[in-house]
This record gives C-alpha cells, sequence and structure tokens, in this order.
C-alpha cells in the first residue's frame, strides 16, 4: 500500500472553467459580504477607495506569483518559492504559515455559516451549523480533485449572479427613484450623509483591516497550479482579470449598496447584501441573498480544506510535517492531510460554542496578519528570483510590471496595514497573538534541524 501511494501523483483534473471561477471565487469572499457591514459603517462610500486600493497592491502581489508559478507550476508554490529563493526557514514558516492562514479563515467561514443560518431558524446554535458545514466539505474533499473544482465552480458563480444581480437592479432603482419609508435610493446618498470621507482619515483608515481579509484567497490559484491542465495558458487569464473583477465585484457592488440605502443606516454586525434587499420591501429577495452568503462562506471554507491539504502535503513530501500525511488514496487526494486539517478546522466549531460573539473579528485579524506574511513572501521571492535567476526572468513571458520598485512599495503597504492594526481595540490583539505561532514555528524549524543531522 505504501509503494503504491508514494507512485501515485497529484491528479491534473482541473480545467480552464475551474481555475477562472476558483480565481473569481477567491477574491469574492465573506470579507465582502458579511466584513462590508463594519467597512461601511467605518469608512462611509470612501470604502470604495479602500478596495481600489488594496485590488491594485494585491494585483501586483499575484502578477509577481504569475512570474513565478510560469518558471515553475508547483502544488504548495508559496512554500517552494521561499526555500529555494529565500531560504529553508523561509519554505518551512511560510508553508505552516499559509496552512494556519486557512484554518483561521475556515474558523471565520463556519463562523459566518452559522450566522447566516440564524437568518431562517433564529433559536439554533451557531455552532451546530458551522459543524455541518464542515463535515460536508470534508466528503466533498475527499472524494476527487474534479469534485472540489466542481462545486467551487457553482459556489463562485452564484456569487458571481447575486453581484450582478445586486448592481442591475440598483440601478434600476436608483433610475427609478424607488422610495421606501426609511430611504430612497438615489447616488447623492453617496454624498449627502456627511460626505464621502463622514469619519475623517481615521474611519478611511480603519477600514483597512476588514478590506483587506476580503481579499483572502485572492492567492489560491498558486496552490491550484499542480493540479491544473494547462497552468502556462489559464493562470495568466485567471491573474490579469483581477482589476476587472474588483472593479465591478467590489466596487459596483459597494457603490450600489450605499446609493441604495445610505451608508450610515448600514448595521455593522450583519451583511448589508442581506440588509438591503429587507429593507426595500424584498423579502423573498432577502432570503435568497441570505443563501447567496451563506454559499459564499462555504465556498471559503471550501477553498480553505483543500488549500491546507495540499499545503499539508507539500510539507510532508518535503519533510517538515509528518509522513504519514504525504499519502494519497486510491482517487489522487491526499486524505490524511484533508482529515487533519479538518479536525484542527473543528477548534473553529468549538469558539463558535464559547465565543459566538467575538470569533469573526478575532480570527480575521489573525488571518489579515498571516496571509500578509504570504503575500509579502512571494514579493521578496519574486525580488530574490529576478536576482539570482535574470536569464530565465528575462525569457518569462509573464513579467510583473515596474519590478522591482512595484516589489518595494507593495512591501510598504503591508507595513502600512500591520500599522493599522494596531489602532482598534478589536484587532489590536491579533498583533499580540500572532508573533507567538512565528516563535512557535522557528522552535519547530529549529528541532526539525536537530532531528534532521
Amino acid at each position: 500500500m505504501t509503494q503504491l501511494t508514494k507512485e501515485r501523483n497529484l491528479e491534473r483534473g482541473l480545467k480552464n472553467r475551474h481555475i477562472q471561477l476558483i480565481a473569481i471565487g477567491g477574491a469574492i469572499g465573506t470579507g465582502l459580504f458579511l466584513g462590508a457591514g463594519k467597512s461601511i459603517h467605518l469608512a462611509g462610500p470612501s470604502i470604495m477607495l479602500v478596495y481600489l486600493i488594496i485590488g491594485a497592491f494585491l494585483f501586483f502581489v499575484m502578477r509577481a506569483l504569475g512570474e513565478l508559478l510560469l518558471y515553475k507550476s508547483t502544488t504548495g508554490s508559496f512554500t517552494e518559492f521561499a526555500e529555494t529563493f529565500i531560504g529553508p526557514w523561509a519554505g518551512f514558516i511560510t508553508g505552516w504559515t499559509y496552512w494556519f492562514c486557512w484554518i483561521v479563515t475556515g474558523i471565520a467561514e463556519i463562523t459566518a455559516v452559522g450566522m447566516y443560518v440564524k437568518f431562517w431558524v433564529p433559536s439554533i446554535p451557531q455552532w451546530i451549523p458551522a459543524l455541518i458545514c464542515v463535515l460536508v466539505l470534508l466528503l466533498i474533499n475527499l472524494a476527487t480533485v474534479k469534485a472540489f473544482g466542481e462545486i467551487e465552480f457553482w459556489f463562485a458563480l452564484i456569487k458571481v449572479i447575486a453581484i450582478v444581480a445586486l448592481i442591475v437592479i440598483g440601478f434600476v432603482l436608483v433610475f427609478m427613484g424607488f422610495e421606501s419609508h426609511e430611504t430612497k435610493a438615489s447616488f447623492a446618498n453617496l454624498w449627502n450623509h456627511g460626505g464621502f470621507f463622514p469619519n475623517g482619515s481615521s474611519g478611511f483608515l480603519l477600514a483597512f483591516q476588514m478590506a483587506v481579509f476580503s481579499f483572502v484567497g485572492i492567492e489560491l490559484v498558486g496552490v491550484t497550479a499542480g493540479e491544473a491542465e494547462n497552468p502556462e495558458k489559464t493562470l495568466p487569464k485567471a491573474i490579469n482579470s483581477i482589476p476587472i473583477r474588483i472593479l465591478i465585484f467590489y466596487i459596483g457592488a459597494l457603490f450600489m449598496i450605499m446609493s441604495i440605502y445610505p451608508w450610515n443606516g448600514v448595521d455593522p454586525a450583519s451583511s448589508p447584501f442581506v440588509k438591503v434587499f429587507s429593507l426595500i420591501g424584498i423579502p423573498a429577495a432577502a432570503g435568497i441573498i441570505n443563501f447567496v452568503v451563506l454559499t459564499s462562506a462555504a465556498s471559503s471554507c471550501n477553498s480553505g480544506i483543500f488549500s491546507t491539504s495540499r499545503m499539508l502535503y507539500t510539507l510532508a513530501n518535503e519533510g517538515k510535517a509528518p509522513k504519514m500525511l504525504k499519502h494519497l488514496n486510491e482517487r489522487n487526494v491526499p486524505a490524511p492531510a484533508l482529515i487533519g486539517s479538518t479536525l484542527v478546522l473543528l477548534v473553529g466549531v468549538l469558539l463558535n460554542y464559547l465565543l459566538p460573539d467575538k470569533v469573526f473579528t478575532l480570527v480575521t485579524s489573525i488571518s489579515t496578519i498571516c496571509f500578509i506574511w504570504v503575500w509579502g513572501v512571494i514579493i521578496v521571492s519574486h525580488l530574490r528570483y529576478r536576482k539570482l535567476m535574470p536569464d530565465n526572468a528575462k525569457e518569462n513571458p509573464f513579467k510583473m510590471p515596474l519590478a522591482p520598485f512595484s516589489n518595494w512599495i507593495v512591501l510598504a503597504f503591508f507595513v502600512f496595514v500591520l500599522v493599522l492594526l494596531g489602532f482598534a481595540a478589536d484587532t489590536r490583539v491579533a498583533l499580540f497573538v500572532t508573533p507567538v505561532w512565528f516563535i512557535l514555528l522557528l522552535i519547530g524549524y529549529y528541532f526539525m534541524k536537530l532531528a534532521k543531522k
């Protein structure tokens, strides 16, 4: 059995349509659907500028990753690039941190699932839907990589259709001059309630944390590279379409939400997508939108289960995780890594039982810091790739624009976001908790090196 397992390889079962929709789905998560309420409350209409700025910087991250993937497309790409171009310690820390990123994000997503189910069943404990969601997604991922790709394709398609419908309906309501007892749909709502920056620079800056979390998963196409049918063709196409996606799905959606309903009437604790449709007197639509945001959270959790299992599988193959995690089942799925990650994800179910009201902000803050590490490593790896392999970089058909200047600007932006996390009490705790994770990893790396001697 062991011999057979060693001879198996991950299957390239993800088609172009899977990769394109995974790229879209990865860039549209719960941070937009649920976290947008808090972001709008903090920044008002200027939240659109926040998303535009973050999207621009992360596009450069994706272009750096794309150039590296065209050099070598591989599953668990971040850890391999970090090890090759920065050092073994960077590969170890980045691999385990990316795994931790998605575990924490998965906890945020199953928290959101529990909150959305309460829309229909207010009396249900938040942890029960969270548990059901994790178990169902585990079974899907244990099937085949194609099963993951297919479910992610349809989840992402639901999100896309919902946001496009929101934008179209929003335009119709504005041009009709729709009125209810609480609001009037008008583009003037964007400046009539305190201006574009109603809470000044402080509200604008504090919105960056939740808005950054909205983009976690944008790098997921890098994890799918080892299981994509034609990565040289599909990956550049997926990455280059990121700016238009950001404009439509983030800026477009937020623009219409705040045109239909004034920003200062949006509840920071609930999804503005659900709120807008409820307040304009279409209760069935509110239920539909709630279903959409529920599938969005499930989609992101599905991505988390997939990516954590692939990262564990890669770490095990590199001798950085227990050997049993590098085995594949008869369907070429890393089943032990999948089950291992899911068991850790169940900690989120326990947190939803113990701290149902505080889980989301805490875990999104921790996740944001860890993802910034991974994105930063991609940028540094790209810098080192350009320096150490100039001939290969010259021949690469998918170059990062304005490098190396753009690399340094992106890194400076990440430092800026980390500093902002220290200004809000509910995100500041993450700055104290997250370093513990990196200290534990350094200790783990030290003992791993000792064991290999």
